[in-house]
């Protein structure tokens, strides 16, 4: 059973889920289950969980992520003293370099 998807489509009714007994509402009452509501949350979880997916792959799933805090300041002090606090600063091309290779929907 799609727990997430089921919590959705009966939100405010289904309260507990046993996979093998079923839905059931908070008095304990069996909760009958239309699977086209339930795959159709599922399709709007699906669809809300890709258009935030850029956030996890920018901090920690995609291929190009987010230094360290410490490092971004490191960065900044850096580029501070060298006096590159525009576009041209190592700060500056490593944010665009994650941005860039984890674009917003």
């Amino acid at each position: 059973m799609d727990h997430e998807a089921i919590y959705k489509a009966y939100a405010g009714t289904v309260v507990s889920i046993d996979d093998s007994a079923g839905a059931f509402d908070a008095s304990g009452n069996a909760i009958s289950l239309d699977s086209s509501l339930v795959t159709a949350a599922r399709t709007t979880l699906d669809a809300e969980a890709a258009a935030v997916k850029y956030k996890t792959d920018r901090t920690t799933d995609g291929s190009t992520t987010y230094a360290s805090i410490g490092d971004q300041l490191d960065m900044l002090y850096a580029d501070m003293l060298a006096g590159k606090l525009d576009t041209t600063g190592t700060w500056a091309t490593h944010i665009k370099a994650v941005k860039d290779a984890n674009p917003k929907p």
